[in-house]
Order: structure tokens, then C-alpha cells, then sequence
């Protein structure tokens, strides 16, 4: 079964997640397909880092495969998905602290994305804004940038916000609310 280009992922039927709980590896292929890119932006958007937020990716990946078997459906599987991304980006960010050499970010190339814009056609507006959001993304603590990120860039509800992050609704609602407002302090300071 393939999923015709812009499916929603909503609307990804349950026998898929069923045919890859029972080993078929096309099924789990199309999961991944399916999830991939929100997969990556979301850890990127915690990583603050592309080659990271690839990585952490395929670990996400790799460790779902793993449980999937034990996956009991008690969530969607999108709200699993996204606990075990959680999950694989806090691990990451928790050895990064642990290690010093963390630096630079540029591609396996060797370029930077803004090297790489500067080559194609004018992105600069596109690229400082984006670069903006990114840095005040970054300057958020991480229980604050996960909720916010899982709400206003995943488009998840705060249920399944709860879900993923395994905290009550009501700590779902205040992390989004104190980082949004922080957010808006950034972004307003950036300005002036």
C-alpha cells in the first residue's frame, strides 16, 4: 500500500501501524515516509541543530521499530511517535551537554545553509526570519520549547501533547502559555 503525496497523516489507517506491529518492514516503511519530515523538524526544532536533528531522527526511527511490538494502541500512534522523538531528543541534548566538542553547523559538504541559499535564488527574507524563530525557539528552556513546538509547529492537540511529553494536561496548557510568552519577549527584543 502506497500513500498518495499529501495524504494526511490523520487520516493514516490503523492496519498499517497493524501490518508493522506484525513485522512487515513495508508497512514500517511507510510509516516512516508518512512521519519523517515532522519527525525531523520537531527534533530539530529541540536540537537546534540539521545534521543532530537527522540523526536523532533515524534513532527515533530505530527505537520505534524496536518497541513496536509493544505498542498496545492505548495512544495514536503519531502521540507514541512523538514521546519516543521526545525521548531520542532529550537523550541527545543530555550527551551533548556531557560532551565539548560540539560546534559548527555546516553540512556533510561542507557548506552552510545560508552558503547554499546564497547559490540559488534570494532566500534572505525567508532565511532570517526562519533563523529568528529558530534562535528564539532556542532560547527557551526545553520542557517550555517541546510543548510549544508539539502545539504551534506539529499542529498536535494538548491531549496528545500530555501523551507525548507524559505530563497532565494542565502542565501541557502552562509550558505552552509561559513559552509563548517568552517567546513574544525574544522575538519583540530582536526587533528593537
Amino acid at each position: 500500500m502506497r500513500l498518495r503525496a499529501g495524504s494526511s497523516l490523520e487520516t493514516m489507517t490503523d492496519p498499517v501501524v497493524e501490518r508493522a506491529r506484525k513485522g512487515d518492514l513495508e508497512a514500517f516503511g511507510e510509516l516512516v515516509e508518512s512521519y519523517q519530515h515532522r519527525i525531523v523538524n520537531y527534533i530539530r526544532a529541540i536540537v537546534a541543530n540539521e545534521a543532530d536533528a537527522e540523526d536523532v531522527a533515524q534513532d527515533t526511527f530505530l527505537r520505534a521499530y524496536r518497541a513496536l511490538g509493544r505498542f498496545r494502541g492505548q495512544s495514536s500512534f503519531k502521540t507514541w511517535l512523538y514521546q519516543i522523538a521526545t525521548n531520542a531528543a532529550r537523550s541527545h541534548l543530555g550527551r551533548r551537554r556531557a560532551s565539548p566538542e560540539t560546534a559548527g553547523a555546516e553540512s556533510d559538504d561542507g557548506t552552510s545553509e545560508i552558503d547554499r541559499a546564497a547559490s540559488g535564488h534570494d532566500l534572505e527574507a525567508e532565511l532570517v526570519s526562519r533563523d529568528r524563530i529558530e534562535r528564539a525557539l532556542a532560547g527557551l528552556p526545553a520542557v517550555l520549547r517541546e510543548a510549544v513546538v508539539l502545539r504551534d509547529v506539529e499542529g498536535l492537540d494538548y491531549r496528545e501533547i500530555a501523551e507525548a511529553l507524559d505530563i497532565p494536561i494542565g502542565t501541557v496548557e502552562s509550558r505552552i502559555f509561559r513559552g509563548r510568552q517568552r517567546l513574544r519577549k525574544i522575538l519583540v527584543m530582536g526587533n528593537g
